[in-house]
């Protein structure tokens, strides 16, 4: 195999391109799939400029400082891990809680932590480990889950059952905190780790554990234009035991579940579609738990977009903001018994595998049109112009965007003209809320809505001076036009109280 990776690099195409580059093994058929069917031709070297995308596993392979904005289109924002480690979605959710605490907003509120996120605490935090096991001794037993940061597919995760089991970490930290006080040793840093508390009366489906794929697509960060997708539910192959020490009894992804001498016969079985999901809830449970009509599609879909926007906006302000780059994340979620919904995690470069038929579905699908969209918005703003309507849109909702701010459809002014994304070169016609929030706008009865309506940081400022968003765009439009003051502008929570107070004397 090397010996033909080393003749393919080799032949590498000349002339006019366009040019991609793909590295690694994830989603290769599907993303080289798309660029072939548009004309696009695969480059091998990696230090090559003429390309028009990237698309690499790792970020190692990218090379970012040969970037070039306007030109280029890189998947993975270079810092997100502030977004899809999980010590890094921690610190910025803590960080946004505490700004965002300060602040009286006038209109709907925002999610505590506690609300969607298991207890959590960070173990490389010495002030943390310590909160950690004096929290123990306060509490009724309960499990907890520990998690490996910057690792995905369930590697490094362990669970601690029993007192006996806290025991053996809590020494096992303390050897290892030994070692790194030794100067006789070589420095070594205690593991990034996190515990959170584990969920263990999750809502089960046919008597099996479950969590959720769905997507967050950052298709622009310049401006930022955010979008939701469904993706599909992930099953255990056994009946759920919260006493069973295999993990794949605990551990929902596909890269456990196939360790399971049971995989290959009822791997079907494994993953569901959400139109499966809803008809299961609606079939099963909507009567028993006293749930509305449609719950998966309706109460649950728009819960999990207010948690995926609150997470956005946490990161909003420290992601690196360049044309052409973008991002699409993973987010799980677990439902438990009583119904309420938990974020486990957001993960950079998702699995796009394809080894069932629900993926065989879901997959192209969502990779195709995030990359229309990305594509679309990309030459719309290099070309200065008009973003909405967006012609490629289908089944990604608009959570975030840069020219109108938070998508509300309660507000006239960004669900007209997003309507018209739905509608594009159709006869206008009346279409009832329900209808236009499908597809289009994310319905939320809860949104944050007091979060800056238009982008007016530093940061974008300086973007728009490059010319990849079109002012124009923004004058059209009516959300409300916040000034701020310099000295308002250097921090978040400056920032944040500065739109706040503005709203408010314009209310």
């Amino acid at each position: 195999n090397k010996g033909q990776d080393k003749d393919i690099k080799t032949e590498e195409p000349r002339g006019l391109g366009p040019f991609y580059f793909f590295g690694g093994t994830n989603g290769a058929e599907v993303v080289c799939g798309y660029c072939e069917r548009r004309g696009w031709k695969r480059i091998y070297n990696k230090q090559r400029e003429d390309f028009r995308l990237k698309w690499c596993e790792t970020k190692s392979q990218i090379n970012y400082s040969r970037f070039k904005q306007g030109r280029h289109l890189v998947f993975q924002i270079p810092n997100n891990m502030v977004l899809t480690t999980k010590i890094g979605l921690l610190n910025s959710l803590r960080e946004f809680e505490r700004i965002t605490s300060k602040i009286r907003y006038k209109n709907g509120h925002r999610l505590k932590m506690e609300e969607f996120i298991p207890t959590t605490f960070r173990m490389d935090v010495k002030e943390e480990r310590e909160d950690f096991f004096s929290h123990l001794k306060k509490t009724e037993s309960s499990m907890w889950i520990c998690k490996p940061t910057g690792l995905n597919r369930g590697k490094g995760i362990f669970l601690l059952k029993n007192q006996e089991d806290v025991t053996e970490f809590r020494l096992k930290l303390q050897k290892m905190e030994e070692l790194q006080a030794d100067r006789r040793t070589p420095h070594r840093r205690i593991q990034p780790h996190i515990v959170q508390r584990y969920i263990q009366k999750p809502l089960l489906l046919n008597d099996r554990k479950f969590d959720v794929r769905s997507y967050l697509l950052i298709a622009s960060t310049a401006p930022y234009m955010v979008f939701f997708r469904h993706g599909y539910v992930r099953l255990t192959c056994d009946v759920y035991d919260p006493t069973s020490k295999n993990l794949s009894a605990h551990l929902t992804n596909q890269y456990m579940q196939k360790r399971n001498p049971l995989y290959s016969q009822v791997k079907e079985d494994t993953v569901w579609s959400m139109e499966s999901f809803n008809a299961y809830v609606n079939e099963r449970l909507q009567v028993a738990k006293g749930l509305p009509r449609d719950w998966v599609l309706g109460a649950f879909t728009k819960r999990m977009q207010q948690i995926m926007t609150q997470c956005f906006f946490a990161v909003k302000t420290k992601l690196d903001c360049r044309p052409g780059f973008f991002d699409l994340i993973g987010c799980d979620f677990m439902i438990d018994e009583d119904f309420k919904v938990w974020l486990l995690e957001m993960n950079c470069n998702p699995a796009l595998h394809r080894n069932c038929e629900v993926l065989k579905e879901v997959i192209p699908r969502t990779v195709g049109e995030a990359l229309d969209l990305t594509l679309e918005l990309f030459n719309k703003c290099r070309l200065r112009q008009e973003i909405l309507p967006l012609v490629s849109q289908q089944d990604f909702v608009l959570l975030y965007s840069g020219v109108l701010g938070h998508v509300d459809n309660k507000r006239t002014d960004s669900s007209d003209v997003c309507q018209k994304a739905k509608n594009n070169r159709k006869p206008r016609e009346h279409k009832t809320r329900t209808e236009i929030t499908k597809g289009t706008v994310a319905s939320q009865e809860d949104p944050l809505t007091e979060v800056t309506q238009t982008e007016t940081s530093p940061l974008h400022q300086s973007a728009a001076s490059v010319g990849e968003c079109p002012m124009a765009v923004r004058r059209k439009t009516r959300a409300p036009q916040v000034r701020l003051k310099l000295s308002k502008c250097n921090s978040v929570e400056g920032r944040l109280k500065a739109e706040d107070d503005g709203k408010q004397t314009k209310a």
